[in-house]
């Protein structure tokens, strides 16, 4: 009697992995815009209301070519770029340190569990009077509104760490130093880059805030203007702009996942 034949058996361990579907996202945006179009063209939107998306595209094209466009972006991300890195560099030594040592997590936690809900946009009168009407008070409170996610992802990525790699480390005689380096940060960065999307998307939505308070220039104070003297094409032309400034960071961001955590 001969054996039975072997059939493959189908591998079905692909543990969640994530496949590109660029098709299908471009497919919906085009969906989106399409029928917005639609809407403009069959008068169920109205054009002061909702301008159609040619017409924020001509009011994008022709801020581009005064160069009232550059002025605005290169503000905003100035403030931007500031703030996030200063709350960013903070966060990370605070986090780090929270997740660490018992003390700085004790004394450490209660604080950011206070100050974290307050919202930062809030206290920008007050970063004006102890910093001045510039640049500085709208960079501290991009910065302040950087810093408070910054603690808890990076805190939350220590204690996510397992605990039998660091007690492996130490039965090596590692110092400590090494540990923290070799083994603590390359555990935690996933939780610190996942929290990276989330606070540069708190810091566009703090330096909009900031500029439509007490700015000249930047997108912020663009838009509110815009908003002010009923011109919504231009002011959905800066709400673009700002859509893409928000995804141009969610790419550096997946960039900086792709290169970091290869050996996931």
């Amino acid at each position: 009697m001969s054996a039975p034949e072997a059939r493959p058996v189908p591998f079905r361990g692909g543990g969640f992995v994530r496949r590109p579907r660029r098709l299908v996202s471009l497919s919906a945006l085009f969906g989106l815009v399409l029928a917005w179009q639609a809407a403009s063209w069959s008068g169920l939107a109205n054009p002061l209301f909702l301008p159609a998306p040619a017409m924020v595209a001509a009011a994008l094209w022709e801020l581009a070519r005064s160069g009232a466009l550059a002025q605005h972006l290169l503000a905003s991300l100035g403030r931007v770029a500031g703030g996030w890195l200063i709350g960013t560099g903070l966060g990370l030594a605070a986090g780090l340190a929270v997740g660490i040592f018992a003390t700085a997590r004790a004394a450490g936690m209660p604080l950011v569990s206070a100050l974290f809900p307050i919202p930062k946009i809030a206290v920008l009168p007050l970063f004006i009077l102890w910093f001045g009407i510039g640049e500085p008070s709208k960079v501290a409170t991009i910065a302040a509104g950087v810093f408070f996610p910054t603690v808890i992802a990076a805190a939350g990525g220590v204690d996510a760490v397992p605990r039998s790699l660091v007690r492996m480390g130490q039965s090596f005689g590692l110092p400590a130093w090494a540990i923290v380096w070799r083994i603590v940060v390359p555990g935690a960065l996933p939780s610190v880059l996942a929290g990276f999307r989330i606070t540069v998307a708190i810091a566009v939505i703090l330096v909009v805030a900031a500029e439509m308070i007490g700015a000249d220039t930047g997108l912020g104070a663009f838009v509110l203007m815009a908003g002010n003297l009923m011109r919504t094409d231009q002011l959905l032309a800066g709400v673009v702009v700002l859509s893409l400034v928000g995804l141009s960071a969610a790419g550096l961001v997946s960039l900086a996942e792709r290169l970091l955590l290869r050996w996931r």
